[in-house]
């Protein structure tokens, strides 16, 4: 693992007060070989798709160099979670994963982006969009970070390149996914209880709800479609809260860990991860 962190010349991208495009393509050029291209044609997507640069986009960069405080937060919490990470997840697994973590600026590409840079794998964290969304505490940023590196550990060890095409397979097959991301990021941590969503009452709300949790998700799977589902995204609601189906997750893959060790259950197939959910469900 790799920690990348572009925070000491990220300010290069500002001019007068305001960010510089050819500024930033100096910084980032200099500080994150390989990304420029790749935020460049995500950002010129999302403009021809009807976004506009001048009320969506340049407010949001400005405010990192505007938003001191929240930037010195975010900062600090990539250097508090990522110190010895590599050396947790060590002491935890037995290995390590082989990916590039990197706090940068970009250009509202997203706060976590998993992707390929330079043929490597590598979790983008985006500051501009950190700070827009209020992500900068170490919950947060734990979420945005260990979550995405258990994705990744799964990717490397695991069967998670596993592709299901035919509703509604690939919604169990992602309440399996972000369990195992959830128990990973918990075992790191320390606590099989913890839960980086928990806030206002969240985890004691899905502790007392979990068979109704349970039982809803069952019910809604055979006409489950990204326009209906109530449980993956900060855009959905389940009776009122989000991430319903990251909760879901960690009790299922957690079941599944009574009679198997995670590197086993990491290398489930789709037919044993159905087979496991009928289980679950009984």
């Amino acid at each position: 693992m790799k920690v990348v962190n572009t925070a000491e010349n990220m300010l290069e991208a500002f001019e007068e007060g305001r960010f510089h495009m050819k500024k930033w393509e100096a910084y980032i050029d200099a500080s994150a070989s390989g990304i420029r291209e790749k935020c460049v044609n995500d950002m010129k997507e999302c403009v021809s798709a009807g976004f506009s640069w001048e009320k969506e986009y340049l407010p949001v960069l400005n405010a990192v160099l505007r938003n001191g405080e929240k930037r010195r937060e975010a900062i600090e919490s990539f250097r508090a979670i990522t110190w010895c990470l590599n050396d947790k997840v060590l002491e935890r697994f037995g290995r390590t994963v082989d990916v590039d973590v990197v706090l940068y600026l970009g250009l509202c590409n997203g706060a976590g982006w998993v992707t390929d840079v330079n043929g490597r794998r590598s979790i983008l964290l985006g500051i501009e969009k950190i700070i827009e969304l209020d992500w900068c505490g170490r919950d947060a940023m734990t979420g945005l970070i260990v979550h995405e590196l258990g994705h990744a550990y799964h990717l490397q060890y695991g069967a998670a390149n596993e592709r299901l095409e035919a509703l509604p397979d690939p919604f169990l097959w992602r309440l399996f996914e972000e369990g195992i991301a959830m128990v990973f990021e918990q075992e790191v941590v320390g606590d099989s209880e913890y839960f980086h969503q928990d806030a206002d009452g969240w985890k004691a709300w899905c502790d007392a709800n979990a068979e109704k949790i349970k039982r809803s998700f069952y019910g809604d799977l055979p006409g489950m479609t990204r326009e209906n589902q109530r449980y993956f995204g900060d855009w959905v609601r389940f009776e009122g809260r989000g991430d319903t189906g990251y909760y879901l997750g960690a009790r299922f893959v957690r079941f599944l860990l009574d009679s198997d060790v995670f590197d086993t259950v990491i290398r489930y197939k789709f037919d044993e991860v159905k087979r496991g959910f009928e289980r679950f469900m009984q």
